[in-house]
């Protein structure tokens, strides 16, 4: 519970008391698993049970502190192991549907609760007396006898108790703490401006014609989207939250696709109340100062200091030194490109918002792949059943059975029961796909209830996407870069749903961002595998399974567009650690001035290569806990191509290989520090061969 608060960045309205025997945080849920009930929690609950959560955790951390015995693990890390019970299923639950289902209450009480909970962790990472007693235990822990996971919880727990302030003066301490609130109060601005120009910034369409291109499904989803709108008669394109849309591969009409890329280019630019930029200067001045006062030179040297990669000048170094190959792939395949656009009559110098319709085209005519050939081959329930499952049955053995008597908070939910080969059950999936308009944009895992031996839990797990619906009477087709993303997912599920630990801090997923993005891009490799692809990807309408000639085509394409899908995914990473990089006296930037000097030192095809996120919507780093670490989406892709490559040269896709990648290290969460918890799967340090030979990036 104390890793949540330390590293919680946003939690929260004034309601009415609710008496507290009726509040459904009070006790665990009595759902299997401890699932929430979501039949019982109402909007009016949340504020009363953080409130007494906090209190609660306070008087168990005063426990700790007034106990006159000699500090040891148990009365002191084991007893913060304990605390915070209610709070931490409150958070849970208000968390998820803050990002994934949420209204004008909710955000009322993130506003009215976030300043609140920072206050509540830094009143525990800054005790001077939990502190002292944690130091007493650090100081000796060589002589404490410890089992590994005890030892590295230790470690773990002084070093973010350091990292939090505790070893400032007073002084400095009450500056931390105003930081902190400011910064937490900023980030929550950031979040709900940010999901509201969104909203606004969804191109509105008149003439269906216009959305020439789109197919008939999805000018009947634009038309739907329209009218949950009050907009009869007219189309509605909402914005994802990357920079480029679905739509720009196959709207037709060039006015459209550039109306529809600067509505994302400036969602949160419009000088309105949705404006984020104002918030974001602020909010990286005051991560700045916050680096200083606890002593680093920049944030991004504060943030990464328990990163795998460990320093800011690692993480930039593994970034640059694809610069020169992704650079040259670029420009080769914008020349590509324009001469595409040339040989159809255009005139036109190539921009932005042409790149994917026309970069499809390429690909078509060098590789014969229509993308809207390959949707009927992927019918959203069958690439979860048939696919995503199917894998993780064949490497690990574990099973599925779909639970309907479990709640949900939206009707379009699933939920699945996950048990190993022999009947013990592991825990409890829940699926939210489809895209809403009060659900952040992106895709992403996390826990309802999480894994400890000491709190006697099992892991209760979530997904959550933004894939387009159908309408109504259409079938669920989606792309394969969808299929993508639910491997993906799941593979951050597989890594919740095996842990195996005794204390909550180091459970399943709670590592490092460098290291977390691991094992579900690792998980991606599966969607292509012969076995698997030929298990779900079979046409909807006939029950036939993908030609061998489009597999083919699928795999060929692996490399096509890397320049761009790589390069734009390094761009942001740059903007990130550029951002974080600023000195506590620099003075406050204008963000498009500052963004635009970053991207123009970095050496790639930025006019035609934006970044996959502009400052001013990059959720991951100024509301996402990702500050400072975006790289590391790279960093674990180079991770996961070493697993895959080991995976190749020992029989690939078995049980024998599941099982070990599962025991050292799906299962093992943060027992170890990463670099030696890799080797001892890899065989050696990392390395970014396989994945620069995947990506087309050798210079070959």
């Amino acid at each position: 519970m104390l890793a949540r608060l330390l590293a919680t960045s946003a939690l929260v309205i004034a309601m009415p008391a609710v008496a507290q025997t009726a509040n459904p945080f009070a006790k665990p849920s009595t759902l299997p698993y401890q699932a929430p009930d979501f039949r019982q929690i109402k909007d009016g609950d949340y504020l009363p049970a953080f409130e007494q959560g906090m209190k609660q955790q306070r008087a168990e951390i005063a426990a700790i502190t007034a106990n006159r015995a000699a500090p040891t693990f148990d009365n002191t890390i084991g007893a913060m192991e304990k605390s915070g019970r209610m709070l931490d299923r409150v958070s849970s639950v208000f968390f998820a549907l803050s990002q994934a289902n949420t209204n004008d209450t909710l955000q009322a009480v993130e506003t009215e609760i976030t300043p609140k909970l920072t206050a509540h962790g830094d009143a525990i990472a800054l005790d001077p007396k939990l502190f002292a007693r944690i130091k007493t235990l650090y100081d000796k822990r060589a002589t404490l006898k410890l089992s590994v996971e005890q030892a590295q919880l230790l470690k773990v727990t002084y070093q973010r108790f350091v990292d939090a302030g505790a070893q400032l003066s007073a002084a400095d301490q009450v500056k931390l703490r105003a930081l902190n609130t400011q910064i937490s109060t900023l980030q929550t601005a950031f979040q709900q401006k940010l999901l509201a120009g969104t909203k606004a910034g969804a191109l509105v369409v008149d003439d269906v014609k216009k959305l020439d291109g789109l197919g008939a499904d999805g000018i009947a989803a634009a038309a739907k989207a329209a009218a949950d709108r009050g907009l009869a008669g007219k189309w509605l394109l909402p914005l994802q939250n990357t920079t480029q849309q679905p739509a720009l591969a196959s709207l037709t009409d060039r006015a459209t696709r550039q109306a529809l890329f600067e509505k994302s280019w400036t969602r949160s630019e419009q000088g309105d109340a949705n404006d984020t930029r104002a918030t974001i200067a602020s909010l990286a001045q005051f991560r700045a100062q916050k680096a200083k006062l606890l002593g680093y030179p920049t944030y991004a040297d504060y943030s990464l200091t328990d990163q795998m990669a460990e320093t800011s000048t690692a993480a930039k170094a593994f970034l640059t030194q694809f610069a020169p190959a992704l650079a040259a792939k670029q420009r080769e395949e914008a020349a590509e490109i324009q001469a595409r656009i040339k040989a159809t009559g255009g005139t036109f110098e190539l921009k932005p918002w042409d790149w994917d319709f026309y970069s499809e085209q390429v690909r078509k005519a060098k590789y014969d792949l229509d993308g809207d050939a390959l949707k009927p081959y992927f019918e959203i329930n069958k690439v979860l059943t048939d696919g995503v499952f199917y894998a993780a049955t064949e490497l690990y053995g574990i099973t599925f059975k779909e639970r309907k008597d479990l709640p949900v908070y939206d009707a379009d939910m699933r939920v699945f029961e996950v048990s190993e080969a022999n009947g013990t059950s592991i825990g409890v999936m829940y699926f939210d796909y489809w895209k809403r308009d009060n659900k952040s944009g992106g895709a992403w895992m996390s826990n309802f209830v999480g894994q400890s031996k000491l709190l006697g839990t099992k892991p209760v797990i979530y997904n959550v996407a933004n894939f387009t619906k159908p309408a109504a009477g259409s079938p669920a087709l989606i792309s394969f870069d969808d299929v993508t993303t639910m491997f993906h997912e799941f593979g951050h599920a597989l890594h919740g749903l095996f842990a195996d630990q005794v204390y909550p801090t180091l459970s399943g997923s709670n590592t490092a961002r460098d290291f977390v993005e691991f094992p579900s891009q690792f998980n991606e490799h599966w969607a292509l595998d012969p076995k698997v692809l030929s298990h779900y990807a079979v046409n909807y309408k006939t029950g036939a399974a993908m030609p061998q000639a489009l597999v083919d085509k699928i795999k060929s394409t692996r490399s096509f567009n890397q320049g761009y899908s790589t390069g734009e995914a390094q761009e942001a990473a740059a903007l990130d650690l550029a951002w974080h990089s600023l000195p506590a006296d620099a003075p406050k930037q204008d963000v498009d001035a500052f963004e635009a000097k970053t991207l123009a030192g970095m050496g790639l095809q930025t006019q035609y290569v934006p970044p996959r996120y502009r400052t001013s919507y990059f959720s991951h780093i100024w509301g996402g806990g990702y500050a400072a670490g975006y790289y590391a989406y790279a960093w674990t892709q180079m991770l996961d191509h070493d697993a895959f490559a080991w995976f190749t040269a020992h029989g690939g896709l078995t049980r024998a290989n599941g099982q070990r990648f599962r025991d050292l290290i799906l299962s093992r969460g943060h027992t170890l520090d990463y670099g030696p918890m890799f080797k001892a799967f890899y065989g050696k340090d990392p390395d970014v061969g396989p994945m620069a030979e995947y990506l087309g990036l050798t210079g070959k």
